[in-house]
């Protein structure tokens, strides 16, 4: 089985601070910290990540002070 190709946030800076990497393999999308490139990943079902990242867009996916819903 191949490594996938990980993509760094676009709102990641040169700096290398706190930032995700995604990651899409056969029947999931893969996320991890960009800092713990052999750390644990998350693996997630493609529509579970498309729902993650449509409320990520509707500012209700949660965050500091926020509950989602």
């Amino acid at each position: 089985m191949t490594e996938p190709a990980w993509r760094k946030s676009t709102y990641s800076d040169a700096s290398g601070g706190d930032c995700v990497e995604v990651a899409v393999a056969p029947g999931a999308v893969r996320v991890r910290d960009s800092k713990r490139e052999t750390g644990p990943a998350l693996a997630l079902a493609p529509g579970a990540w498309d729902t993650f990242v449509s409320g990520l867009k509707r500012g209700s996916a949660g965050g500091p002070g926020r509950v989602a819903g």
